[in-house]
C-alpha cells in the first residue's frame, strides 16, 4: 500500500500528503499538510513473487543465495557463534561497525567527472533501461568516489570560484561492469530470480535424465513430483514458478493420457547460460584503458617537450626585430614567417592559428610574438 508513496519520494525527492483534521482552537475541520523531504535510501525485503513493476525499475534487485553450499556455510557460522570465540566476537560487533562508519565519514562530497561518459554503451531495446542506465552511471561515480584518496584532486575555475573534483578511471568502469552483470543483469531479466533458478535446475535435471535414458532433451517428459524431488522445493513453489515458466513459453504442459496427470516438456536449451548473470551492451573497459594510457603517455611527452623548451634563455618582451640563431627552432620560425609573408599581412593571425592543432606552450607563444613582429616589419 505504501509503494505509491515510496515511488513519489524516490522520483520527486519529497513527499506531500494532505489530510483532514480538527483545528484545536476552533474545532473546525481543516486541511493539514505533511511534508517529507529526501533524498532517501529505501531498503526493503519481500517474499512476494509479484512485485510492482514501477517500483522495481526504481530499485536494484538482489536475491538470496539458496544453494546448498550457502546453506552449509550459514550452518557453520551459526555453530561458531555458540562457541567462546563467537560470543566474544558478538561483543566486538558494535566496535567494528563504528570503525566502518567512521571510515565512511572520511569521504568528502567531491564532484566526480567521467571523461569516458560519451564512449560508454548500454542496452536500449526497452524503455525501462532509461532508469537502469542512470543506475549504471551512478555506480561508476560511487566507485570513483570511494577511491577518492587514490585519485589526484583536480581543480577548475568556474564563475570565479575554484571547484574541486576527481575523475573516473578505466579501473572504476571495469569494477562497475562486474557489479552491473551481477545486479542489473538480474534486474533486466524477464524472469524473476527464483523462477530463473528453477529454470536452470530444470535444465540440469532434464540433461542428466535424458543422457541416462539415451533420449534427446526435447523427448524427455517430467512431472511436478519429479521436480519437487530433484529441487527439494515445496509444492507451492514448484506450482507457482512452473506456471510462470509455462506462461513465458520456457516449458510446455500436456496431458499424459493417464487420467488428469500433466507432464512437462522443457523448451529451453540453455541459450546464453554461463552460470552467472550477464548484462549485454556494456563497453569493455580494456578499450578505454588503452586510450587512457595513450593519453597519459602523450601528456607526459608534452610536458617533457615544454620543459625542454623552457630551459632556453629568457628574452624580454621587447625583443629585437631580427631573430637570433637557434638552430632547428630558428629554421622553423623562419619557415612560419615565410608563410605569413606569402599569405598577406591582413591574414597573418588566421594563418598562424590554422597551423596549430593543440594549445601552444610558452616557447611557442614567444615564437608567435617574434613571427608577428617580423611579418609586420616585412609589410
Amino acid at each position: 500500500r505504501a509503494s505509491y508513496a515510496l515511488k513519489l519520494l524516490q522520483s520527486e525527492g519529497e513527499l506531500t500528503i494532505a489530510s483532514t483534521g480538527k483545528d484545536p482552537d476552533t474545532g473546525r475541520l481543516v486541511t493539514q499538510e505533511y511534508r517529507v523531504e529526501g533524498p532517501v535510501m529505501i531498503f526493503l525485503t519481500t517474499t512476494a513473487i509479484e512485485v510492482d513493476e514501477e517500483l522495481l525499475n526504481r530499485c536494484i534487485v538482489l536475491t538470496v543465495d539458496e544453494d546448498r553450499e550457502q546453506t552449509r556455510a550459514i550452518h557453520k557460522l551459526q555453530r561458531q557463534r555458540k562457541t567462546l570465540e563467537g560470543l566474544l566476537a558478538n561483543q566486538d560487533r558494535d566496535l567494528i561497525r563504528k570503525v566502518h562508519q567512521n571510515a565512511q565519514r572520511l569521504l568528502r562530497p567531491l564532484l566526480v567527472a567521467n571523461p569516458f561518459a560519451e564512449k560508454l554503451t548500454f542496452l536500449d531495446d526497452r524503455t525501462r533501461t532509461r532508469r537502469d542506465h542512470m543506475k549504471y552511471l551512478t555506480l561508476i561515480q560511487s566507485i570513483a568516489l570511494l577511491h577518492q584518496y587514490q585519485r589526484p584532486l583536480r581543480t577548475v575555475q568556474h564563475r570565479g570560484q575554484s571547484v574541486n573534483y576527481i575523475e573516473v578511471t578505466p579501473d572504476d568502469i571495469e569494477v562497475a561492469n562486474q557489479l552491473a552483470h551481477q545486479v542489473l543483469g538480474r534486474s533486466l531479466d524477464e524472469l524473476p530470480p527464483q523462477t530463473r533458478r528453477l529454470l536452470n535446475l530444470l535444465d540440469e535435471m532434464v540433461t542428466a535424465e535424458s543422457q541416462k535414458l539415451g533420449l534427446a532433451k526435447i523427448d524427455y517428459r517430467f512431472t511436478r513430483r519429479q521436480v519437487r524431488e530433484f529441487t527439494s522445493w515445496s509444492t507451492t513453489q514448484v506450482r507457482v514458478h512452473l506456471d510462470r515458466l509455462e506462461e513465458q513459453e520456457y516449458v510446455q504442459a500436456s496431458n499424459s493420457g493417464r487420467g488428469r496427470s500433466v507432464v512437462y516438456e522443457l523448451l529451453y536449451d540453455g541459450q546464453g547460460q554461463s552460470g552467472e548473470p550477464f548484462l549485454t551492451g556494456l563497453l569493455d573497459a580494456d578499450r578505454l584503458r588503452h586510450d587512457y594510457d595513450d593519453k597519459l603517455t602523450g601528456s607526459e611527452a608534452g610536458l617533457a617537450d615544454q620543459e625542454a623548451e623552457l630551459t632556453g634563455p629568457k628574452r624580454p618582451q621587447n625583443a629585437p626585430k631580427t631573430a637570433p640563431k637557434r638552430g632547428a627552432n630558428n629554421a622553423k620560425t623562419l619557415h612560419v614567417v615565410a608563410r605569413l609573408a606569402r599569405s598577406g599581412c591582413d591574414d597573418d593571425e588566421n594563418a598562424l592559428l590554422g597551423t596549430e592543432k593543440t594549445a601552444p606552450s610558452y616557447a611557442l607563444a614567444r615564437r608567435r610574438d617574434i613571427s608577428s613582429s617580423l611579418a609586420a616589419k616585412s609589410c
